[in-house]
């Protein structure tokens, strides 16, 4: 499935976008507003949905708090280079990655290709490759993209699932943040890149804590990330 759903107000720029993913293989429709693109969103007709910050009437925040209601939908948002409120606040939300404008279309289209590339995966070849993986109370189940805590499903976006499954296959040692970066994202850390913060703290939240009342997910300073094995 390669349907790329385009979300942005500047009609020239989604023209320039669609035309280069088309030429690279992908379906592209195009919506001009927040309000439609989260329908359209939400239909289940789409492989990805890239969506912009800034449009009028129904905004792209506003747009992602619709589609993450009602769908895990990977979502790529643009937003204003520096503008890193929207950026971090997109993540939050749900927001898998995000391009910062101006960008190229190959920018893009690498972008669209590394969240797709982990999310469209097929499980691995080889013994217990595709076998349940379970620390402590957390369940992940690699080829149905499903995750438990203590036996209870967590709803995780695409890229939250992309990091718990490094971090949960590197159980007990820490992971860097630009292994998580290459391995979770599909990219290079970027500097002063935030993103893996924002994922990971999103994901403390919804995984429920140890015995002794602390995070199964670890900050190690200056060594990155550790799942610990209760």
């Amino acid at each position: 499935m390669n349907h790329v759903l385009l979300i942005d107000d500047d009609v020239e720029l989604v023209a320039m976008f669609a035309e280069y993913l088309e030429q690279e293989g992908f379906a592209v429709t195009c919506v001009h507003n927040g309000h439609d693109g989260a329908r359209a969103a939400l239909s289940g007709d789409y492989a990805i949905a890239i969506l912009d910050v800034m449009m009028p009437g129904t905004n792209g925040i506003e747009a992602l708090r619709l589609i993450r209601a009602g769908s895990r939908i990977p979502l790529l948002m643009l937003t204003a280079r520096g503008d890193d409120a929207d950026r971090i606040l997109g993540l939050e939300l749900g927001a898998d990655d995000y391009v910062a404008k101006p960008c190229t279309p190959r920018e893009l289209t690498a972008r669209v290709r590394a969240i797709l590339r982990r999310t469209q995966a097929a499980p691995e070849s080889g013994a217990g490759a595709g076998a349940a993986i379970t620390v402590g109370k957390l369940t992940m189940y690699p080829e149905q993209r499903r995750v438990t805590w203590d036996g209870a499903p967590v709803e995780l976006t695409s890229t939250e699932f992309n990091l718990l499954d490094v971090l949960a296959r590197n159980a007990g040692r820490p992971v860097s943040k630009n292994e998580l970066s290459e391995q979770g994202l599909g990219r290079p850390l970027a500097r002063f890149d935030r993103n893996i913060d924002v994922h990971l703290s999103s994901l403390r939240h919804k995984l429920g804590p140890l015995a002794d009342g602390r995070s199964c997910l670890q900050t190690i300073y200056r060594q990155g990330y550790q799942l610990i094995r209760e």
